[in-house]
C-alpha cells in the first residue's frame, strides 16, 4: 500500500481559525494517534512539530497481533497486516505462524513486502495458532486435526485444515533485535564448534550493543530434524540467568535477517541472497534461527525504563516408578530426527539389568492401565561437562526428555541420543490434573506479579519499581504442546485465560508445537518433580505451555 498523498501546502500551512495549525496540540496528537501505522509515518514527515507529537505518542513498547483463519493465504495475511497496522507502531520485528498448508515462502515474501526488509521476520509452521481474530476480534485458540474431527471441528472444514496465521509485530524502544543462525554442516563433522560459534555470536552481537554479553531474551525457533537439547543446554551455560528463552523446538521456518539480503530457512532449503556479495550458506543447514533482544546503550530513551521479559511455566506430566540407571546404552543413528537409544537399565535397588519389556511392565503396574508409548517420555538427568571455546569446562545438570518408542526383550528404546551408561532417569507421562494445578499456578504467579499496586484503567506492576515509577505490561507470547488444549483438560482455552484475565485487554499470541522451549526466571509451576528440592535446570518441555510476559518500567508520576 502507498503512503497517502501530501496534503495540499495552503493546508497544512493555513493561518487563522480555518487550518490545522490552529488546532492545539493536544487535539493534534489525538488525531495523529487515531491514524494508522503508514499514515503515521507520512504524518510524522509533515513539520517538526507533527514529528515531535509522533515521536511522543510512539514512546513506549508496543506488541500487536492478529489471527486469521481464511483458507486463501493471500486474503489472510492482508487481514492480520491490516489489523496490526491499523494503529501507529514502527515494526523492529516480526513473526508468522501459520498452517502447514500455507507456504512459508510466499507468506514471508507477502509480509516483508508490506513491513520492509529492514527488520527480521521470521515464519514458522505451527500445529496450531493462538490469538486474537482480525475481524471479530474473538480470541482463538485453534488446533488443526487432519480430519474434521476433533475439538476444532468448527475451524476444520475441508478448505482450512491446516490454513490460517498468527502475526504478531513488535517495536522495542531502547532494545535492538537481531536474527542470527544456528549452522550445521551437510557433511556430518563434529557438531560442538558449530554451537559454540552460535552461542558465541548472540554474545559478541549483545556485548556490541549493550556492552555485556548476554541479552534480555532470546525467541527461539527450531527445525524439525534437529536436536536443540544440546544446543540449549550450552546456551544454559553461557548466558546469564536473567535471559529469558522461549520457542518452539520442533518446527519448519523460514527467516530474513533484516540486512536485505539474506532470507533462509531450516529444512525448507530455501537459500536466497539478493546481494551477491554476501556469502550463501553453501554447504550449511539452518538448525535454528535466534531472534535476540539486545538492550540499546546507545540510544537511551528518554522516560523509559528497562523492557523485561517474564517467563512462566505450567508443566503438563507427572513423575511415574522408582528411578533407573542407564545399564548398556546403544545410539541407532537414523537420519537426523529418526536418530534413538536402545538401553538397558537397573532399578533403584536391584543388581540385575531390566529389558525394555520389563521396565514398561513395571511401569504398567505403577500406573494400574495400560500406556500408550506415544504418550510416555524418560526425564533423563545429564551432568556434562560444559564449556566455550578454550575456557576451562566445568560439570552442569540438566534434566533432558525422551519420548518412549516401545521396548522388547532386550531394549527400552527411546527417541533421540545424548544419554550415557550411569544417567538416572524416571518415567513422565501427561497428566491433565498436574497441568491444571500448575496452569493455576501460572495465574497466581501472574496475580502476584501485578498485585502490589494496580490503577485503575491501566496494568501496572508496582512492587519493584522505584518511587515515581511504574510497571506496565503490554503484551505477551504463548507456546503451548499440541498435546494440550479443549481435549486434554476437557474445558477450551484454559491455557490463555490464565494470561487473558489477569491481563485483559493486553494482546496475547502464540502457537501450538511440538516441543516448547522455556528457559528463564519462573513460578513454582517449573518443578517437575515435588520430591526433588534441587531440580536440575529444564530448558525444553513436553506437554506445557510456556509464557512469556512483555513489560516495562515508566518514569512518569505515579497516578
Amino acid at each position: 500500500m502507498e503512503p497517502p498523498p501530501r496534503p495540499p501546502r495552503n493546508v497544512m500551512e493555513a493561518g487563522g481559525g480555518l487550518g490545522i495549525t490552529s488546532i492545539g496540540e493536544d487535539i493534534l496528537q489525538i488525531i495523529l494517534s487515531k491514524l494508522p501505522a503508514l499514515s503515521f509515518a507520512s504524518a510524522a514527515c509533515v513539520s517538526s512539530t507533527w514529528h515531535r507529537l509522533c515521536a511522543l505518542i510512539l514512546s513506549r513498547p508496543k506488541l500487536l497481533s492478529a489471527l486469521s483463519l481464511n483458507p486463501r493465504l493471500e486474503i489472510a495475511v492482508k487481514e492480520t497486516l491490516d489489523k496490526v497496522l491499523s494503529q501507529p507502531i514502527r515494526p523492529h520485528f516480526a513473526i508468522a505462524c501459520v498452517g502447514r498448508k500455507f507456504s512459508l515462502k510466499k507468506t514471508h515474501q507477502l509480509v516483508r513486502a508490506k513491513l520492509g526488509s529492514r527488520i527480521p521476520i521470521v515464519v514458522s509452521a505451527a500445529g496450531g495458532i493462538i490469538g486474537s481474530d482480525a475481524l471479530t476480534n474473538e480470541f482463538e485458540e485453534v488446533k488443526w486435526e487432519e480430519d474434521d474431527s476433533g475439538e476444532n471441528q468448527m475451524h476444520n472444514s475441508p478448505a482450512n485444515v491446516n490454513r490460517g496465521i498468527v502475526l504478531i509485530v513488535g517495536f522495542m524502544p531502547g532494545l535492538k533485535v537481531n536474527a542470527i543462525p544456528l549452522l550445521r554442516s551437510r557433511e556430518e563433522p563434529p557438531q560442538e564448534a558449530m554451537m559454540n560459534k552460535f552461542v558465541m555470536d548472540i554474545k559478541d552481537y549483545t556485548a556490541s550493543i549493550s556492552g555485556c554479553s548476554s541479552p534480555t531474551g532470546i525467541l527461539m525457533f527450531a527445525d524439525q530434524n534437529s536436536d536443540m537439547k544440546p544446543v540449549l543446554h550450552k546456551m544454559d551455560y553461557a548466558l546469564s540467568e536473567e535471559t529469558v528463552i522461549v520457542g518452539d523446538e520442533s518446527g519448519c521456518f523460514l527467516y530474513s535477517s533484516g540486512d536485505d539480503s539474506l532470507t533462509s530457512g531450516g529444512s525448507q532449503g530455501y537459500f536466497s541472497c539478493k546481494n551477491t556479495k554476501q556469502p550463501s550458506y553453501g554447504n550449511y543447514n539452518c538448525d535454528a534461527v535466534a531472534l535476540v533482544f539486545a538492550r540499546d546503550r546507545g540510544k537511551p530513551h528518554a522516560g523509559l525504563g528497562e523492557i523485561q521479559f517474564h517467563l512462566a511455566l505450567s508443566t503438563g506430566v507427572s513423575p511415574v516408578g522408582p528411578t533407573y540407571k542407564g545399564a548398556s546404552v546403544r545410539v541407532n543413528k537414523g537420519k537426523e530426527s529418526a536418530c534413538s537409544t536402545w538401553l538397558t537399565a537397573r532399578r533403584e535397588g536391584f543388581v540385575e539389568k531390566f529389558d525394555g519389556q520389563r521396565i514398561l511392565h513395571d511401569i504398567d503396574d505403577e500406573m494400574g492401565n495400560g500406556i500408550f508409548c506415544d504418550d510416555l517420555y524418560i526425564g533423563v538427568v545429564k551432568r556434562r561437562k560444559c564449556s566455550i571455546g578454550s575456557e576451562k569446562g566445568r560439570l552442569v545438570s540438566s534434566l533432558a526428555f525422551h519420548e518412549v518408542l516401545g521396548g522388547d526383550e532386550e531394549y527400552l528404546y527411546v527417541k533421540g541420543n545424548g544419554i550415557k551408561t550411569g544417567d538416572p532417569f524416571r518415567f513422565y507421562h501427561p497428566d491433565p490434573k498436574v497441568a491444571l494445578t500448575s496452569r493455576n499456578n501460572v495465574f497466581e504467579d501472574f496475580r502476584i506479579l501485578k498485585q502490589d499496586l494496580y490503577c485503575k484503567g491501566c496494568h501496572h506492576v508496582r512492587g519493584t519499581a522505584e518511587a515515581g515509577e511504574r510497571k506496565l505490561v503490554f503484551g505477551g507470547l504463548v507456546f503451548s504442546c499440541y498435546g494440550r488444549g479443549e481435549s486434554f483438560f476437557g474445558c477450551p482455552k484454559v491455557d490463555s485465560l490464565a494470561f487473558l484475565e489477569d491481563f485483559p485487554g493486553i494482546p496475547l499470541a502464540g502457537m501450538f508445537c511440538g516441543g516448547e522451549i522455556g528457559r528463564g526466571f519462573a513460578s513454582s509451576a517449573m518443578q517437575y518433580d515435588s520430591e526433588e528440592r534441587s531440580t536440575p535446570s529444564c530448558c525444553l518441555h513436553v506437554y506445557s505451555t510456556v509464557y512469556l510476559v512483555m513489560l516495562y518500567t515508566s518514569k512518569s508520576p505515579e497516578c
